[in-house]
């Protein structure tokens, strides 16, 4: 009985010491680390990014930085930085606009901290589709007036790719408002999205992403404002068991750049990195619709995630008190371009 008491007592310290290590390490690049050797590149410009390669909308970058590599003939590094190695959306959008780092795609949520009129993506029912979207994209000067939003902080944007449509990922099953009001949802740290929330009378935590896993395990949390494909990618299904997609606005990654950064390169090699991050932002882009229906097959035959969905009548009511928010926020945007995105896109 001595001996296998002295084994237990081994084996739980060795499971004590494993464990922690296990839990506190850190994502690699290892698995995507490019294939060419870019010590002598003449220029680097190192790229943050907050999630996931696994998701179509972060790879894009991997994709980016093998095509420029390519296309300069080796000039130019891109050095992409995804897992929030950099650290959260804010704080990284601080670095870039103080030039410490030179690009970042950051979250169409968190962008509008130093954008405000990139909250016209955020409002509801409106960019709320994937032909919407494109549609939006398509306007070339409509597009641009967003992705300028930034251009009075020293920051251009250059294009978008997609994560999917936002719905609630919970631990318990959200059938109608009623139960979503029980729920501790997480949100970004994001004015829209808090004014959103407090519109819809629901209860947000308002929290960075890296934090999340933590707080979503330890009940702090009981349920992600986010979409399909990043709960399921990002092993979110773990816990929150539940999923009711609410479909009311679109996940984007917006691709930034220090404006002083870019405008130091050669005029060629201006046009070629616009032309390549534009070309790649396209491909990939286009592949988040298909990644959301293979996510929606994973999650229930691999995850066990229960689908539900929100009656016509609860949808109306979203989109009516939803509608506060387009009212409060269009000062943010410019009330005469958000009624212009409005009418372009058939929103009532």
């Amino acid at each position: 009985m001595k001996k296998w008491m002295l084994v237990l007592a081994v084996v739980v310290a060795a499971v004590a010491l494993v464990v922690p290590a296990a839990m506190a390490k850190k994502p690699s690049l290892e698995k995507w680390k490019p294939a060419f050797d870019y010590s002598k590149a003449k220029y680097t410009v190192k790229v943050s990014n907050v999630s996931h390669p696994a998701i179509k909308g972060v790879f894009a970058g991997f994709a980016i930085r093998d095509a420029l590599w390519k296309a300069t003939n080796g000039q130019v590094y891109f050095e992409y930085i995804p897992f929030s190695m950099l650290g959260g959306e804010v704080e990284v959008l601080n670095q870039l606009q103080m030039g410490a780092i030179q690009g970042m795609s950051v979250s169409s949520v968190a962008s509008t901290n130093l954008g405000p009129r990139m909250g016209i993506v955020n409002l509801p029912f409106l960019v709320n589709s994937y032909e919407k979207l494109e549609k939006f994209v398509g306007n070339k000067k409509m597009f641009q007036h967003f992705l300028d939003a930034m251009d009075h902080q020293g920051i251009m944007g250059m294009d978008i790719t997609a994560y999917g449509r936002y719905g609630w990922a919970t631990t318990i099953p959200v059938k109608n408002i009623a139960d979503a009001k029980k729920v501790k949802f997480r949100i970004a740290e994001a004015a829209v999205n808090k004014l959103l929330y407090k519109s819809w009378g629901f209860n947000p935590v308002v929290m960075p992403w890296p934090d999340v896993p933590t707080a979503l395990k330890q009940g702090v949390i009981t349920g992600l404002d986010h979409t399909l494909i990043v709960c399921y990618l990002t092993k979110k299904f773990e816990v929150a068991k539940n999923f009711t997609p609410v479909n009311y606005a679109q996940g984007l990654f917006i691709w930034l750049f220090n404006k002083a950064w870019y405008q130091s390169l050669p005029k060629d090699l201006q046009e070629t990195f616009k032309k390549v991050v534009n070309e790649q932002c396209a491909i990939y882009r286009g592949q988040c619709k298909t990644q959301e229906e293979e996510s929606i097959k994973g999650a229930k035959e691999k995850e066990g995630v229960s689908f539900w969905e929100l009656s016509a009548e609860d949808l109306a009511v979203l989109k009516k008190e939803g509608d506060k928010v387009h009212q409060e926020y269009a000062k943010e945007i410019g009330p005469e371009y958000l009624k212009e995105v409005q009418a372009y896109l058939g929103y009532n």
